[in-house]
């Protein structure tokens, strides 16, 4: 799958998802009404195709880009259930791996998704942006309780 097509992918699968882009980098929020404080603001997913903001993947290899997924807590555990080792390869491809700088905060990425990871990719996305959803919901019944 190539970075267009996993655009598409999360554009025509999840409703409410608002795209930001800049440098490059798309970051998928959920945000159904289009009206989340600057704040609030914060992606379940993005795609990076440059080093622009960590080195670890090396991305500026020719077509090279990187799939990031913000998961709960226990989807975190269930793919690293010993956590992260500190000693993972990043540039390795089609791979589900910690996220070099964002798995204490239960973040995992894919180097150039591929067959080898591609239902598992379209699985955590469904997991991460439903995720959202819920802190979204939950964030807008606080608001209207108080």
């Amino acid at each position: 799958m190539d970075v267009e097509e996993m655009k598409r992918h999360i554009r025509d699968t999840f409703g409410g998802v608002r795209t930001l882009e800049a440098n490059g980098d798309t970051f998928y929020i959920y945000d159904p009404g289009r009206d989340l404080p600057a704040e609030r603001q914060l992606p379940f997913a993005t795609i990076v195709t440059g080093d622009h903001y960590d080195g670890a993947s090396a991305l500026g290899r020719p077509g090279a880009w990187r799939l990031n997924i913000g998961l709960t807590r226990s989807a975190y555990a269930r793919l690293f259930p010993h956590g992260s080792d500190g000693g993972v390869d990043h540039t390795v491809t089609d791979t589900v791996l910690p996220h070099p700088v964002y798995a204490p905060q239960h973040w995992v990425c894919v180097v150039d998704p591929g067959e080898a990871t591609l239902a598992r990719v379209r699985q955590l996305l469904a997991e991460a942006c439903a995720f959202a959803a819920r802190k979204h919901a939950n964030h807008r019944s606080r608001q209207t309780s108080s």
